[in-house]
């Protein structure tokens, strides 16, 4: 049973962590973007070059192209909608020309994957991303005020959010405020509060059922042009894949995904399975749904979230945690046996581990990006890679 590709997230030239180290790692590709392009503009095909040249000098591959921004303007439907479309579609046939073929995207309305600590120390003195409910609460309705996001919570949740709020205080808050929209790496936007208002109020009215209608129409835009040039487009669930801030969100389960890839039926039309993402809602079963999805998923991110009783999560070992890591594993590798029976060109899923603790030396170091830290990511990546050869092991044994 052949392993999974083992790829790293890679920042760019300025990322702390060099394509050296990840290439020590034992990782074969690098999942990247022309980060310093992120408001919508068509991607550049000398800079393209360029970077998959820095790659490739460094003895790596460019497995995975993640993410060319949806702008907001296509999330909204506004009305420079189809010109940010046909920049989208340019980016594609810049990628295509130099060989890149899987783009991750997402399709999340204003934030992207959303935490209240960076910092979260865990039992072995290692330090964890975390969502913590309460503090969310809070701020969304104590501190950041937003218009009706009162109704959005229980009267329980309320006077929990009043008591956190007392408890954190002034300086608690602002830290709070800082990590949910202050920007995470590669945020294509960074706001103040009253921007990140603004920018909420760009989504004033949009249902869920609207904002699935507006990816309808940019999946039916882009997955043609994606079919001529053989590329694979592979959406991101939701993180966390329950609705904030009063947003929409429409990639966070099972049901989301299958409607999601009936909107523009094609092999192009696809799926990242990020496991974290997904793991965030308990009825979500993860190995099921890659075993009724698998034919089109064309990318995983495997991590491990612990979920809490009051709604709370935070980031655990890659094998611990709230998702059988192992049962997802075996369903991955099942479907990518299955695909090379079946002939397929594209039988080899890339992986990437995410979402590592910050541990041992990288804890002191100056610059961090959260969540993408050396060790911790090099430590998910070899535990999983021993799932993979366990798993190949057992087979070999049994045949």
């Amino acid at each position: 049973m052949q392993p999974m590709q083992e790829c790293f997230r890679w920042y760019g030239p300025d990322d702390p962590v060099p394509l050296a180290h990840i290439r020590q790692a034992g990782a074969t590709g690098i999942v990247t973007a022309l980060h310093a392009v992120y408001d919508g503009r068509p991607w550049p095909e000398d800079e393209l070059r360029k970077l998959k040249g820095t790659i490739e000098a460094a003895g790596l591959e460019w497995a995975v192209v993640e993410s060319i921004p949806v702008h907001t303007s296509i999330k909204t439907a506004g009305p420079e909608r189809a010109r940010y479309i046909g920049w989208y579609q340019d980016s594609l046939r810049a990628l295509a020309r130099i060989g890149l073929r899987t783009v991750c995207y997402n399709f999340m309305p204003v934030v992207d994957w959303t935490r209240t600590e960076l910092r979260h120390p865990m039992p072995n003195g290692a330090l964890a991303l975390r969502f913590d409910a309460v503090d969310f609460a809070a701020y969304d309705v104590l501190v950041l005020k937003r218009p009706g996001a009162a109704d959005d919570y229980s009267p329980a949740r309320l006077a929990e959010a009043e008591a956190r709020l007392r408890l954190r205080g002034p300086e608690g808050m602002a830290r709070i405020e800082h990590t949910l929209i202050a920007g995470l790496p590669a945020a294509e936007r960074h706001y103040d509060r009253a921007g990140f208002l603004a920018a909420l109020a760009e989504y004033r009215g949009i249902t869920a059922e609207e904002l699935h209608g507006h990816l309808a129409y940019f999946l039916r835009a882009i997955v043609p042009v994606a079919e001529e040039h053989g590329m694979r487009l592979c959406i991101h669930p939701d993180d966390p894949a329950f609705p904030l801030f009063g947003l929409p969100r429409i990639v966070s389960t099972a049901a989301d995904a299958r409607r999601i890839l009936a909107a523009a039926a094609s092999p192009a039309n696809g799926l990242t399975f990020c496991t974290g993402s997904y793991g965030t809602r308990a009825e979500n079963d993860l190995p099921a749904m890659v075993r009724e999805l698998g034919a089109h998923i064309h990318f995983a991110h495997l991590r491990n979230v612990a979920r809490e009783p009051d709604g709370s999560f935070h980031e655990a070992d890659h094998l611990g945690g709230s998702t059988d890591m192992p049962a997802v594993v075996l369903a991955l590798l099942e479907e990518q046996a299955r695909r090379r029976a079946e002939g397929r060109a594209d039988w080899q899923i890339p992986l990437r581990p995410d979402h590592g603790h910050l541990m041992a030396d990288d804890i002191g170091k100056e610059r961090i990006n959260p969540g993408y830290s050396l060790i911790g990511r090099l430590r998910g990546l070899a535990e999983l890679r021993g799932v993979m050869q366990g798993i190949a092991a057992v087979r070999r044994a049994a045949a």
